[in-house]
């Protein structure tokens, strides 16, 4: 069956020029009465019509067809380009040239959602990095104000107004500290250096650097049964996935509960990867929070989570090491339950004999 979809502009003409020579080659024989007349008249008007039509169609709707093109392309065309446009391009049909602009306004679209998205983010941003400077500052402010207006003489209140003021200069240095990493993360700056090493002893080893903040909380940390062996090597830069756990098992201890438990778990997820979980039975996350952990200075509770100490930028940090690894971060949460964040790593090469 004949369709006239995705029809070119030569067999668009010829169909239109032959629609109309037909009934012209109709009368002219019921006219003279002689059917090569006929013919002639309708070979003539179908060859007149298809050159007519072909112009029309080529010169004024496909030149503008063809701006609309270079309009989607957003470039100044080189000869071969001209060359397309000029001999290829016009093979188009109509509908194919209507696919590619839909097409073309949906990546539009979507980059101007991508567009839009950045712009909250950004917004969302200068914000938060806002109200972590302006904390800090307002309070050594504050203190300072108090010793300058007498109190620099009574020394049991100038020298814990200067502890409080080092304190909060301390978390601003951490912030700058930590902003300073992100931006080397993201720029490539702070490069890897990957060696092979046993995952399980690096998180004892992390256990035990924190021992002291769990024994405040009473909180056991320990890798879970049946992870412990066998012990798995792993190809990562051993002092950057060090800082990811450390981050992660701080995390846990902020907001676990008093006699809870910390619990590290290795899975070999296959040949080429391992997973890498830290769980604890604290407050939990909300489901509504979860796709937003990993950003900078996102915090699910403001007010608790400033007051367990933190700048706000461990996760996403942590974020940026394991995706600077080519790997992937993720968590799992319920409240009242606790918090699962895990990360994979790529294994140790296993060479076989020749």
């Amino acid at each position: 069956m004949f369709k006239t979809k995705n029809l070119s502009p030569q067999q668009l003409s010829a169909l239109t020029a032959l629609l109309i020579a037909i009934p012209i080659g109709i009368v002219f024989w019921v006219l003279q009465k002689n059917w090569w007349m006929g013919c002639i008249a309708l070979a003539v008007m179908f060859i007149g019509s298809y050159f007519l039509i072909r112009f029309v169609l080529e010169w004024f709707i496909y030149r503008k067809i063809k701006v609309i093109y270079k309009y989607i392309y957003q470039t100044k065309a080189n000869k071969r380009e001209e060359t397309y446009y000029k001999y290829i391009l016009p093979q188009k049909g109509i509908d194919e040239v209507r696919e590619d602009v839909e097409k073309w306004a949906e990546q539009r679209s979507a980059e101007i959602e991508i567009l839009k998205k950045n712009e909250t983010y950004r917004k969302e941003f200068l914000q938060n990095l806002a109200h972590e400077f302006k904390t800090p500052v307002f309070a050594i402010q504050g203190y300072i104000d108090t010793l300058l207006n007498g109190e620099i003489n009574n020394t049991d209140i100038n020298e814990r107004f200067l502890e409080n003021a080092a304190k909060n200069v301390n978390r601003m240095i951490h912030l700058l500290d930590d902003l300073d990493e992100i931006s080397k993360l993201e720029s490539g700056e702070q490069p890897l250096y990957k060696e092979y090493f046993i995952i399980q002893d690096l998180i004892k080893d992390v256990f035990e650097s924190l021992s002291i903040k769990t024994s405040k909380k009473q909180i056991k940390s320990y890798i879970k049964k049946g992870c412990e062996t066998p012990l798995i090597s792993v190809f990562a830069d051993k002092e950057k996935i060090r800082q990811v756990l450390i981050n992660l098992v701080s995390n846990a201890v902020k907001y676990g509960k008093l006699k809870g438990t910390i619990i590290a778990s290795v899975y070999k997820t296959d040949e080429k990867h391992v997973l890498v979980e830290v769980s604890d039975d604290g407050i939990g996350i909300s489901e509504e929070h979860l796709p937003r952990i990993f950003e900078r200075f996102y915090r699910t509770d403001r007010g608790r989570s400033r007051n367990v100490g933190g700048t706000g930028l461990g996760l996403a940090i942590c974020k940026h090491i394991i995706e600077a690894h080519g790997q992937t971060i993720h968590a799992r949460s319920k409240l009242e339950v606790g918090t699962t964040l895990g990360f994979t790593l790529e294994t140790k090469k296993e060479f076989k004999p020749m």
